[in-house]
């Protein structure tokens, strides 16, 4: 991977001194665990076998894994042989769920929150041949961003993209095509994406095309000009940037704040012949969760995220963002931003129903699923907040950071919409570019 050569200056914080965060993490992994903030393991019936395979897509938000597996918290809940396996992209983590491990696939995997319902549903699967999928768990809120090539920098778009589209009708109208890249179709970015444009009167289907890019191959797809923007998580956002190829119109959590973002999910199957291995894999998954997401230890974080193994990427691509720091690339530099990644601060790892439901809703928007689609039949299916309440009871989780709602209620955009989870057909109806008649 390219090394950046544009390095902004008052990063504080030099490459050496990050690696130097991450060395000696296996002499130090006793004293680290006493930084954990999650209770005793509640010993009960162990785990019913070792460990499982788990996929990931190089992202900033599959970071809870990667501390899962570095720091020996899948060890430490009885399941020390889980295998944490890089995916090439949704797809392939897709077909790779489909196997399952006994197939050569994989248990479960960081992904998209939509994903698990359109394999369960059969929507994105080889003959539409559902694979049942459980949502464990959420791995983290906001921090998504869409970035904008640089041949628009004149316009220094942000959570309006209404001048983004008279750029492309002109761009259009000169003969070349106009393209926005996201990761998987009726996944998040692609939600995220849709939302920001057709709020800004672009629609998706007729005024742009929108292409799937895995997240790894954003910034050399827009470096050559494959497409005019795309929405992928981080490091990408940042390393475009750095590269001088683009820059940040907007981070999600600007569009919907506390927005849900990627899931913990595995094979019903693979589940329920071993509830008690699943568990524990879960509870690590949510310790690593807590540790991440405090402040002193960001800088081990990025340095963990940065090795090869996981998303291999410069450190200071990665870095920034992650404490909170967003250069937007236009000159916008916001500190201590209150849409910093979140994995485990206001409930983000808790599953929410009424967001499981806003995805499916907006999936109906698209065209992923026909109207009058059961929804809430599916959402029964799919998410095991359940077990997320049984693990958050053995961890010794406070009861101030568990939910008492299966509902976060009313949520509000940027553009004034209000999605009410009592009434999605109302929100629907509020919406003027949509591919469903309500």
């Amino acid at each position: 991977m390219t090394k950046p050569t544009n390095k902004p200056s008052g990063r504080g914080l030099s490459r050496r001194q990050l690696l130097k965060a991450s060395s000696g993490a296996a002499a130090l992994l006793a004293a680290a665990r006493l930084n954990f903030p999650a209770g005793a393991f509640a010993q009960g019936a162990g785990p019913e076998v070792k460990g499982a395979k788990l996929g990931f897509i190089a992202l900033s938000d599959a970071g809870p894994l990667f501390v899962a597996k570095d720091k020996g918290l899948f060890a430490k809940y009885g399941v020390p042989d889980v295998d944490v396996q890089k995916q090439a992209s949704w797809g392939t983590t897709r077909d790779n769920l489909v196997l399952g491990s006994e197939g050569n696939g994989i248990d479960g995997a960081h992904i998209l929150t939509p994903m698990p319902y359109l394999i369960s549903a059969g929507k994105v699967t080889q003959n539409n041949q559902p694979t049942p999928m459980y949502i464990m768990a959420r791995l983290n809120l906001d921090a998504q961003c869409i970035s904008v090539a640089k041949e628009y920098a004149d316009l220094k778009l942000s959570t309006d993209a209404s001048p983004f589209k008279t750029a492309l009708e002109k761009k259009k109208a000169s003969g070349k095509a106009v393209k926005a890249a996201m990761t998987f179709p009726g996944g998040t970015h692609d939600l995220w994406i849709r939302y920001w444009l057709a709020a800004g009167g672009i629609d998706p289907d007729k005024d742009i095309e929108t292409i799937v890019v895995p997240p790894p191959q954003m910034v050399a797809n827009m470096k050559v000009g494959t497409m005019d923007c795309f929405c992928v998580g981080e490091p990408w956002n940042l390393q475009l940037i750095h590269q001088d190829i683009g820059y940040t119109a907007v981070n999600t959590g600007e569009i919907w704040n506390k927005h849900p973002e990627k899931s913990f999910a595995m094979r019903a199957a693979w589940v329920d012949k071993y509830p008690n291995a699943a568990k524990a894999i879960l509870m690590a998954v949510m310790e690593a969760q807590q540790w991440a997401d405090k402040a002193e230890n960001k800088q081990e974080l990025a340095a963990i995220m940065a090795k090869r193994q996981w998303i291999n990427c410069p450190v200071e691509d990665v870095y920034d963002r992650t404490a909170g720091k967003f250069d937007y690339g236009t000159g916008k530099v916001v500190e201590n931003s209150p849409h910093i990644m979140k994995y485990w601060r206001d409930f983000a790892s808790y599953p929410f129903q009424s967001h499981e439901l806003w995805f499916l809703t907006e999936d109906i928007r698209w065209g992923k699923f026909e109207a009058g689609f059961d929804t809430k039949g599916l959402i029964g299916k799919v998410n095991r907040e359940d077990i997320w309440r049984a693990a958050a009871k053995d961890l010794g989780v406070p009861a101030s950071e568990i939910p008492t709602s299966t509902s976060r209620g009313k949520e509000t955009f940027f553009d004034g919409k209000v999605f009410d989870p009592e009434n999605p057909a109302a929100y629907l109806k509020s919406l003027s570019i949509k591919r469903v008649d309500v």
